[in-house]
């Protein structure tokens, strides 16, 4: 299913009719402040391994990561940190940064990488914000499989051309942007650029 749902002001119902098919194990294709994502419910290993397939990796070697509504629900999926952590993620988010932190015991088991850590996002889209709420846990999100043209990465009716049959809804929230998040790894207590995206680095820690 395509299912249009408008940027500013996101239609309750449809929010509804998406997390209706997240929690009976759905995938789907979601807007975010970046790029557009794959995501599913944190807790149904079906959907996950779904996706798992869809990119043609094995989940345990997967670089999967949660989004999540707000700070306080990210502090659940992470253990604590130290204050000028806590400091940077505020000032971040919500926005176009991937955080890794080390996992609580919250995080499904396999869904943690080897190394008990989680990457967790707070994207700055009005869609993905009212879905996440909605469902009431984070939505564990994943990068499109897309390879050549970027009209892929940002036209839903696109995707929808090319996954339509291996997920259960494609949202068109508007043409996506073409940039990754930045990834910033804060496991070590000191921030380290992982992978520079979406987001000025530089100004987030100067």
């Amino acid at each position: 299913m395509l299912l249009e749902i408008h940027p500013d002001n996101p239609q309750p119902r449809n929010i509804r009719m998406v997390v209706e098919c997240l929690l009976d194990g759905g995938v789907i294709i979601y807007p975010t402040d970046t790029i557009y994502g794959i995501g599913c419910n944190i807790f149904n290993a079906d959907a996950i391994a779904r996706i798992a397939r869809i990119k043609q990796i094995d989940p345990k070697k997967a670089q999967f990561s949660f989004i999540c509504s707000d700070l306080s629900h990210l502090s659940d999926y992470a253990k604590s940190v130290d204050t000028p952590i806590f400091r940077l993620l505020k000032s971040a988010l919500p926005g176009p940064y991937t955080f890794i932190l080390s996992a609580s015991k919250q995080v499904p088991k396999q869904l943690k990488t080897k190394k008990d850590t989680v990457g967790l996002r707070i994207p700055e889209n009005k869609i993905t914000h009212c879905i996440v709420r909605e469902l009431g846990h984070p939505l564990m999100s994943a990068s499109l499989p897309m390879d050549g043209d970027v009209e892929y990465f940002t036209d839903p009716e696109l995707m929808y051309e090319q996954f339509g049959n291996l997920v259960d809804i494609v949202i068109d929230g508007g043409i996506g942007g073409v940039v990754s998040s930045t990834v910033i790894d804060c496991t070590s207590g000191a921030p380290v650029l992982i992978r520079e995206g979406a987001g000025d680095w530089e100004q987030l820690i100067g």
